[in-house]
């Protein structure tokens, strides 16, 4: 399903991925969105499979989980309104690198690469905002990643 919610914009500016950008440049990503629903524990993304697409979460709670080398589940985060996921596979072309489940039932507004080139070649300005957006996420990911690991060494130390 195509996006047109009125009240979009608002959130969509609210969230860090599509902060900064002007009202034509929201307009032309807004219609490159496809709405997609999801119940309660179905799996949105698989860590392994293929990914060509990224993900807003616009209503709902989402559980990310690593497997490890047993085969047990290892919950990393979760995902809320306004966060996104999936990011990275648009970036560097490889599978996904997490397991992403719906713990409610969940909207989600999809952005593929396919429609992030068209941005590029629409509007270069409104796809390198988008990509500094990303990248900012990423070094905040990274930093907690960071923090967390510090605190395990700290506690393997004690």
């Amino acid at each position: 399903m195509l996006v047109t919610s009125p009240d979009l914009k608002a959130f969509l500016l609210a969230t860090p991925f599509f902060g900064g950008l002007s009202d034509e440049s929201l307009d032309l990503l807004i219609s490159m969105l496809v709405e997609r629903r999801f119940e309660a524990n179905a799996t949105v993304v698989a860590e392994g499979e293929p990914g060509r697409s990224m993900f807003i979460v616009k209503s709902g709670r989402l559980a990310v989980s690593k497997r490890d080398h047993a085969g047990g589940v290892i919950p990393i985060s979760r995902l809320e309104p306004g966060d996104f996921f999936g990011e990275m596979t648009l970036i560097e072309m490889q599978n996904r690198s997490a397991t992403v489940v719906a713990e409610a039932p969940t909207v989600l507004y999809e952005l593929t690469a396919q429609k992030l080139y068209a941005c590029y070649k629409a509007d270069i300005h409104a796809y390198v905002i988008v990509l500094q957006n990303i990248n900012r996420e990423l070094c905040r990911r990274l930093r907690r990643a960071d923090d967390r690991f510090a605190a395990l060494q700290k506690n393997g130390d004690n």
